[in-house]
């Protein structure tokens, strides 16, 4: 079965060739179907920003390393037991990758994003020619949405579950840092909740008008403007009410409780470097302006509302760039080089 993997271990954007990280489509085992796995044979899967960190070693350094986890594609069979979602054979379906056991503590106490159970069905790459998951991470599409759009709903979902850990309140000052997919849909949920002043801060222009085209009110550009200069001018001296933060960086993680409103939420949202310790003035802005500081891992109870707003949000330019699954490793160049928001790589061609 052909599938997108890691090689090498080293980061895609080394310099010295010989060092760099290496993504080649080769052959891998197939996989088996059981009695509670569906089959999927996939059309698209989108390259993640987290993919890059899979090369650098991150999560392990045995390669090959298969890649991908936002996927989409057509129910090719069904095991004997996988009959409560009602799937069937020719299905137009997206999956999450993330299999929880359902019986761990974490996910009897309502916290599956942290399963502690290891399953058979994790950590199999999805930018391949089929996947087998178990029947509980496949969800139908709606008959509007494209199997484009339907690959997108893993990460859509993150955004979902981020809204629902800042708790946005109708008319509140909003404020999101970095424009790649993940904060171009944060914008666009919290249009959708009402934000008022609403606020990207993203150093690369064809991105802050992106998020124009969702909603944003106002952009500021950390590469030419004064942050907190700017975030005060906009919100009349006030801050921001929430304030997500999903660039990555650690300059611009460290201003986020400096343009933060009284009373206001933070969330951390990105992979951040493993080393990066930010230093925070706790009297200042934890007991005099009492912020409330929150993370955000996965995407818990968000997939079943993303499908339905797969068919009200725009997605159109997060599918335009596609390259066949034979060119993976130049679809990985081509997401390095940050020229658009999003790759999809297309695992079968006559799905569409």
């Amino acid at each position: 079965m052909k599938t997108a993997a890691v090689t090498r271990i080293g980061s895609l954007k080394d310099p010295d060739v010989s060092k760099r990280g290496k993504v080649e489509t080769i052959d891998f085992p197939d996989q088996e179907l059981d009695a509670q796995g569906v089959k999927v044979r996939v059309a698209y899967c989108s390259i993640c920003g987290s993919d890059p960190h899979v090369a650098e070693g991150v999560f392990g350094t045995r390669v090959p390393l298969g890649l991908g986890h936002e996927l989409s594609g057509i129910v090719e069979e069904v095991g004997t037991e996988a009959v409560r979602k009602g799937l069937k054979p020719g299905d137009r379906v997206a999956c999450d990758f993330r299999y929880t056991c359902g019986t761990c503590y974490y996910c009897l106490n309502g916290q599956p994003q942290f399963c502690s159970s290891r399953s058979k069905y994790g950590g199999r790459a999805g930018m391949a020619e089929y996947v087998v998951w178990h029947e509980s991470q496949i969800y139908k599409l709606g008959g509007n949405v494209s199997l484009k759009k339907g690959c997108l709903l893993e990460p859509l979902s993150i955004a979902v579950h981020m809204a629902d850990m800042v708790m946005p309140k109708l008319g509140g000052r909003v404020v999101v840092s970095g424009g790649g997919p993940i904060g171009q849909w944060v914008t666009q949920c919290m249009k959708h909740y009402g934000a008022t002043s609403l606020t990207m801060i993203e150093p690369v222009e064809n991105r802050r008008e992106l998020a124009k085209r969702f909603g944003a009110r106002h952009t500021i550009d950390p590469a030419a403007q004064d942050v907190k200069e700017e975030a005060m001018r906009i919100t009349g001296g006030l801050g921001f009410d929430v304030v997500v933060e999903v660039s990555g960086a650690p300059l611009a993680a460290v201003k986020c409780p400096e343009i933060a409103a009284r009373g206001a939420h933070i969330l951390f949202g990105a992979m951040y470097p493993v080393d990066f310790e930010m230093p925070l003035n706790l009297y200042n802005h934890c007991y005099r302006n009492e912020l409330t500081l929150v993370g955000s891992f996965l995407s818990p109870y968000a997939f079943p509302r993303s499908v339905q707003l797969l068919e009200d949000f725009d997605l159109d330019p997060f599918t335009e760039q596609v390259f066949p699954l034979a060119k993976a490793g130049e679809a990985f160049d081509v997401h390095m080089s940050g020229k658009y928001p999003k790759i999809l790589v297309q695992c079968n061609s006559d799905l569409d």
